[in-house]
């Protein structure tokens, strides 16, 4: 890319396909979201995204050629495209119900399948068998795993509370059981940990990187507090989840361009 004030220092940023500092951006949902407006995105900020997700099943509102439109789009600019955590919907209808789902991800151009249980609970090998289907069907699994059981559609944190959360270790051994069967990455939830709570369990993030590492792991951060305070604890290295409306806050953090105060001039890299 010939970029504009070229002679001005950012941070070294690896191209396109990355294997770290993947920032996965939020397609429609709370904004709606056609193939121009997306083009108009990725026309600026094309090379500092990674992947495109639906939410909440958006993509089963609209015509066949309207989706084909946005992923095609999406993939003209190197951008890979990924469901979100629709399935869990899907599962309630019946295995003939999935099959057919992943079927149809694979025809309409989707690369990615995330594989979410938030409002559900399966047992570990059906979610692994899940993640064997989508991969035999030429697609990436992407299971998406955290601490807070009813996770998702932005519950209230009274109701949340009353759920209660899992023990960190135990979602560390899922995450890790979906990575030894090649899961291509890992979500965690944002909710019980830096969402919906009253106090962020930072401790959770923690014990997860600890453990796993940060390359096939990603974390939802569609919370600018939240996207500062993971690259300011890890790195611009770190895979976020942010909402489209959010790239250009991000990439300025990780690039070192700006900040807030407790930011600013003090995210680098060091290349030899």
């Amino acid at each position: 890319m010939d970029r504009a004030f070229s002679f001005l220092r950012i941070n070294d940023r690896p191209a396109k396909p990355r294997t770290r500092g993947i920032t996965e951006i939020r397609g429609p949902y709370y904004s709606v979201m056609g193939k121009r407006y997306l083009e108009d995105v990725l026309e600026t900020m094309g090379p500092y995204v990674d992947s495109l997700k639906f939410a909440g099943g958006s993509f089963a509102l609209m015509s066949k050629e309207a989706l084909k439109g946005i992923i095609d789009t999406a993939h003209r600019f190197d951008v890979q495209v990924s469901t979100g955590g629709f399935v869990e919907h899907v599962l309630t209808q019946g295995s003939d119900a999935v099959r057919r789902y992943v079927r149809e991800c694979k025809e309409v151009g989707f690369d990615v399948v995330e594989l979410s249980c938030g409002f559900i609970t399966i047992p570990m090998d059906d979610w692994l068998r899940l993640v064997e289907l989508v991969q035999k069907s030429g697609l990436k699994a992407k299971p998406e795993v955290g601490i807070q059981f009813g996770a998702g559609g932005a519950s209230e944190v009274s109701l949340l509370e009353a759920q209660g959360v899992q023990d960190v270790e135990w979602t560390i051994q899922r995450a890790r059981r979906f990575i030894e069967a090649g899961a291509y990455m890992i979500m965690i939830e944002s909710e019980g940990i830096t969402e919906n709570v009253k106090a962020w369990r930072t401790e959770v993030p923690a014990k997860i990187i600890d453990a796993l590492g940060l390359e096939k792991i990603m974390f939802e951060a569609a919370d600018p507090a939240v996207f500062g305070w993971y690259v300011k604890n890890y790195g611009p290295e770190v895979n976020l989840f942010v909402d489209h409306s959010q790239i250009v806050q991000l990439e300025t953090l990780r690039a070192g361009l700006w900040g807030t105060q407790d930011l600013w001039g003090r995210v680098l890299t060091f290349k030899e």
